[in-house]
């Protein structure tokens, strides 16, 4: 697989997302019971955007030394252009997991500790998929053209079932689960299993982290497919994709109370896949500047957030 990258600054990333996670468990107290302001989320968010991009700029310092300003240009830009969709798409994402804590009415001081888990096996699952994505993509050059009529067709069907949420009621592993192992009544604080008269039992909130990394798999399938539109570099591909999602829970509070204020967020995410997956398929008539998807992207995400902001405005007016 080409990269840029070399075997010090694979390590020297290493590090950084191992400090990250140390600093998320020692001054954001990731593994305590404690509920999440909106002033201390907004930190932490802007500490994450600002590690990624220290990154980003220590990335363009050392290939412009080393390769030239062209090459330090195109990797910084589809370093910025990765990190910018996949924190986009990851929005979506963060809804889901207000679905899933509503459903099993998870309050938010307990809420901390399952996305704790949950980011951490993020990290470790795309990763992997990553890795493998990268190996199919060498050996099978013409799965890039699979990737983008995948993300051309998520996009549609991302706008056809916008105002549809899943069921969980009904969720089909929830219910296999339900009746193959012994689930207590309600939360047992931050617990995930407990002991009954000699049973270990799983507890709701053990229910809700396993749903929270099912929810991050469905949405790798359409993020990583995503940043490999951009680059096929390796490095850049799992640095923007772990970067966006170290600082994901942090956002999650962020937009904890603010869910309802962008509803139709979702349609601006589909209509990136569908450029992005459009860019995929054309690629051999039509080469888009990364650049260009970078400024797409941006306008694309501005717009949605936007027109949602002043939707719900309006219907905020309307029911006073």
């Amino acid at each position: 697989m080409e990269s840029i990258g070399t075997w010090w600054m694979w390590i020297v990333f290493a590090v950084i997302v191992l400090a990250m996670l140390a600093a998320d468990l020692l001054l954001f107290k990731g593994g305590q019971q404690h509920r999440v302001s909106f002033r201390e989320a907004a930190a932490w968010s802007v500490a994450w955007v600002s590690v990624a991009l220290l990154f980003a700029a220590g990335l363009w310092w050392y290939l412009d030394l080393s390769f030239g300003r062209v090459i330090a240009n195109d990797r910084t830009v589809a370093f910025l252009t990765g990190y910018l969709v996949e924190k986009s798409l990851a929005v979506d994402n963060v809804f889901v997991w207000m679905m899933i804590f509503g459903y099993f009415a998870v309050p938010l001081e307990l809420q901390r500790r399952v996305l704790l888990y949950g980011i951490v096996g993020a990290v470790v699952l795309r990763t992997a998929m990553i890795f493998a994505g990268s190996w199919l993509v060498t050996e099978f050059h013409w799965l890039l053209y699979v990737f983008g009529a995948f993300l051309v067709v998520t996009g549609i069907k991302m706008v056809w079932f916008a105002g549809h949420d899943p069921d969980l009621a009904t969720n089909p592993f929830i219910r296999w689960i339900r009746n193959h192992y012994p689930i207590t009544e309600g939360l047992e604080g931050e617990r995930f299993f407990v002991m009954r008269n000699g049973v270990r039992m799983a507890t709701p909130l053990m229910l809700a982290l396993v749903l929270v990394e099912i929810s991050d798999v469905i949405f790798a399938v359409d993020s990583i497919p995503a940043v490999f539109a951009i680059t096929t570099d390796p490095f850049i591909v799992l640095t923007s994709n772990l970067f966006a999602i170290l600082g994901l829970r942090a956002m999650y509070f962020l937009l904890a109370d603010l869910g309802d204020r962008f509803s139709l967020l979702k349609y601006g995410l589909a209509a990136i896949l569908v450029f992005i997956g459009t860019k995929m398929l054309i690629v051999e008539w039509v080469r888009i500047p990364v650049m260009v998807s970078l400024g797409v992207v941006a306008v694309l995400l501005a717009l949605s957030v936007s027109v949602s902001l002043l939707h719900s405005a309006r219907q905020r007016a309307r029911a006073r």
